[in-house]
Parts: C-alpha cells; structure tokens; sequence
C-alpha cells in the first residue's frame, strides 16, 4: 500500500498575506510557482554578472521605451508568482507601485541559468506559456547559449530557436534593436 502525500497549494494573495504577516520575509528567497513556495537558488558571480550586463544592454538599447525589473515578481494567475532575472515591461507613470506586474505588462522575460538550466526550462518556460508570456529568453550561462521561446499556447511555445556566440537576437516588440549573444554575455 502506498501513502499519498498531499500538498497545500496556495494562492497569491495567501502568499502576500504571509509575507505581510512576516512567514515570509524580504530575505527568503522564494517564489511562488503553480501553488507551491520553492526556494530559489543561491546566486553565483556569472549569474549575477551576466543579469548586470543584461540590465545596462537592454537599458541603453530601449532607454524610455520599457521598464526593466531585475529578479522582481510578475503575478501570471492566481497560484503563480515568479522572480524571473530580468523582466522588460511596458513603462506605467506609477512604476507598478499599485500592483506587480501582469502577462498583458511584459514584452519580455529573461531566465538567465547555470545551476537551474533543467527547472526553468521544464517548469518555468512552460508556465510562461501558459501565461501567454509573448517572448522568454533562457540565457544558459554554462552552455554559453540564449534560448529563445515565441508564440506561447497552453501546451507550452510553439516556436523555440538557440542563438550561439556571434548570432544576433531582436525582440519582437522592437524590431529595430539588435541583440548579439557576444553582449548578452559581455563579450
């Protein structure tokens, strides 16, 4: 006979009413993901370093056209809340200080990986499918990659290209910008 562990799923709001409440504080490194609090990893030198470098590309690309939030919540639904590195937003006069940001807010996630390649490309991607996030990069620092993912449905993105050194990205929403992978990774 086997034993069926059961799991308490959470909401958002029950989330933020345990940080509220101090259950949760500004230095547990945690996100919630389809109902469940998962501890995120420690961050390394490359990953943060490769972040940085994201966050002054992508700044002096776009300048005023987006907001960039670096490893800051996007509530998808109502059981998931994020910490992608770096999220490019549609800019809002009150810097999203009246509620985090939502799927219809994002031109672009970025997942930028070493340790948690396998994680966020089984579980994290596909729910930023089914959010209908329109664009997801995985920047795989290890592999020296950028992955990216378009055309979200609930079955997970139907469009998936790798880019390698010397390969040049643009984002749909601006396609007047270039991206090479040597400068996503401060080459």
């Amino acid at each position: 006979m086997s034993v069926q562990l059961l799991r308490r799923k959470f909401t958002v709001e029950q989330y933020h009413k345990m940080i509220e409440s101090g259950i949760l504080t500004e230095d547990d490194r945690v996100q919630l993901i389809r109902g469940e609090i998962i501890e995120m990893s420690p961050i390394g030198t490359k990953h943060a370093a490769c972040v940085k470098c994201l966050n002054k590309l992508l700044s002096s690309k776009l300048r005023d056209r987006i907001l960039i939030a670096i490893q800051d919540p996007v509530v998808l639904d109502n059981n998931s809340e994020p910490q992608p590195d770096v999220a490019l937003l549609k800019p809002r006069d009150d810097f999203y200080a009246t509620a985090h940001p939502q799927p219809q807010d994002i031109f672009l996630l970025i997942e930028v990986s070493d340790s948690t390649v396998m994680y966020d490309r089984e579980e994290k991607i596909p729910l930023y499918a089914e959010a209908n996030i329109i664009e997801v990069w995985l920047v795989d620092i290890n592999e020296q990659i950028v992955e990216v993912y378009q055309q979200p449905t609930a079955a997970g993105y139907q469009l998936m290209q790798k880019f390698t050194c010397g390969q040049t990205l643009s984002i749909p929403a601006f396609p007047d910008v270039n991206i090479t992978v040597n400068e996503i990774f401060g080459r």
